[in-house]
């Protein structure tokens, strides 16, 4: 009898566990087996790894063969497990030193020619392993670079079973693969969608510049073309910079849905889903959970466009996230979570014909369709959002007037001010503020909190939208480099609530 044991990782969520691959050959009845809660696609790992063996020139044991994934109460999904699982078996047959496995995690899809597959989550994998102490990651080619921005644990890329084996030997070098060399960039890569380009809406746009030092979420209302599609998709070229630690985050969530190309994620994400879209679309899930268009929007701009034509039952998995800024996956296997920072802007039209209000076309809707429209959003959900926008129609001097506007570039050096105060005095965005950081950070004094206590009452505000004024305030204060909120900070913070479908 030989036992040998290899080590691999698992995704759940988008973090991974180690799994302990435990083969045991034995005298019997030829046989294959493989045990610890493994989902289809690992059971079926058994032929997989009996071909590709046979095919890359070694011979499967024609004994019994056990294969036992530990620990056993956590469920095994997805073919990352063919690799440490045919090495472990050849280790056991003796071809492959075993201490050659020891402090080693083994990921990687076999095809039956014995080449190797790339796998899903393996930055996740990568951080899991130099927390578990393991030395080195043995792993598809394709995935070496993603691993590699993970610093702390040796990458090799390995092409297919045979080159795998040559290499634990000792009989091949693999060159470990390093870092790419131009980390984060310093500042987000230009684009054509500038700021510059949209005429008008002056108010529009400062909104969206408070949103974007802020993180704060943002309703533009207004009729058909007023442009506010086109102001959403320009959000994110005022965006910050990503971080290191954001990028990696950004990465994780990527990798976990197969949406990594190699290396990490540089800019911020914009995920603008159809309206059409499912409830595990929008927020993750599924048989085979997978992470949302909430969480694939994770540090940057979650964009609804026509807002009300959402599903409402759709629309109000929105509510915790937004919250908390995490979505909560509750299965009968177990419980995943998927990180959901996000700069949420939706857009809709103040009526279904989408022209009421408008002093240049008639509206044709009744008092009781513009009131049915309003009211596929619900209120706890509009009170999530902190600022809310009218983007009135364009005149006819804005469209054809040649006065240069302001950049993406311009507005981006302000943005990244504001968020880099924000950072140096509480360490995260505005929009982030709760409990005590909030009253600390928010205090108001003298024509400010008159101000401000007088429209509690007049504007009927919530505890939470108490608090979301609050922080756009500050936001506002940190636009204008200011230490203390003042006067003018809060009643245009205020201003911002002034919609009709929060005010009733």
């Amino acid at each position: 009898m030989s036992v040998c044991r290899a080590w691999s990782l698992t995704l759940l969520g988008i973090d991974a566990l180690p799994v302990e691959v435990e083969v045991d050959v034995s005298s019997g009845l030829p046989g294959f087996s493989i045990v610890g809660l493994p989902d289809t696609a690992v059971q079926e790992a058994r032929e997989r790894v009996r071909v590709a063996i046979s095919n890359s020139g070694f011979k499967f044991p024609t004994k019994k063969v056990i294969v036992n994934l530990a620990p056993a109460n956590l469920r095994k999904e997805g073919p990352a497990f063919d690799l440490p699982i045919a090495l472990a078996v050849l280790a056991a047959s003796g071809v492959v030193p075993a201490t050659s496995l020891e402090r080693a995690g083994i990921v990687g899809e076999l095809s039956l020619d014995g080449g190797l597959r790339g796998v899903r989550g393996t930055l996740s994998m990568a951080e899991a392993a130099r927390h578990r102490g393991m030395q080195r990651l043995v792993l598809p080619e394709v995935n070496a670079p993603e691993a590699a921005s993970i610093n702390g644990v040796e990458v090799y890329g390995i092409g297919d079973l045979r080159q795998a084996v040559e290499f634990l030997k000792g009989d091949r070098a693999v060159s470990r693969t390093l870092p790419s060399g131009d980390g984060i960039h310093a500042r987000p890569p230009e684009t054509r969608e500038d700021f510059a380009d949209v005429a008008g809406q002056r108010l529009a746009k400062r909104a969206l510049e408070v949103a974007a030092a802020g993180g704060h979420n943002v309703l533009l209302s207004g009729p058909p073309g007023s442009g506010k599609t086109m102001l959403a998709r320009r959000l994110p070229g005022i965006l910050p910079a990503l971080t290191v630690d954001e990028s990696i985050e950004v990465t994780k969530v990527y990798s976990a849905a197969g949406q990594v190309d190699g290396g990490l994620v540089k800019v911020r994400p914009f995920r603008a889903p159809h309206h059409t879209i499912s409830t595990s679309g929008l927020a993750g899930g599924g048989s085979n959970p997978r992470p949302g268009e909430v969480s694939l929007a994770h540090h940057g701009v979650l964009f609804l466009d026509e807002f009300p034509e959402f599903s409402r039952q759709t629309l109000e998995v929105l509510r915790q996230p937004l919250e908390d800024g995490q979505v909560t996956i509750s299965r009968v296997a177990g419980t995943l979570s998927y990180p959901a920072r996000v700069t949420l802007v939706c857009s809709m039209n103040p009526c279904p014909c989408g022209y009421a209000g408008d002093n240049r076309r008639a509206c044709r809707c009744s008092a009781s369709q513009i009131e049915r429209y309003q009211g596929r959003i619900s209120g706890p959900l509009l009170d999530r959002l902190d600022l809310f926008v009218d983007v009135p129609r364009l005149t006819r001097d804005e469209l054809r007037g040649e006065e240069p506007a302001e950049t993406s570039e311009a507005i981006r050096e302000r943005v990244a001010a504001a968020r880099g105060a924000q950072l140096g005095r509480q360490g995260e965005p505005n929009a982030s503020l709760a409990g005590r950081p909030l009253r600390e950070t928010c205090r108001l004094g003298g024509d400010a909190e008159a101000l401000f206590s007088q429209a509690i009452d007049r504007m009927g505000l919530s505890g939470r939208g108490h608090d979301r004024v609050l922080r756009v305030a500050r936001t506002v204060a940190d636009l204008a480099g200011s230490g203390d909120i003042g006067l003018e900070h809060v009643a245009e913070a205020l201003n911002y609530r002034r919609f009709s479908l929060v005010d009733g």
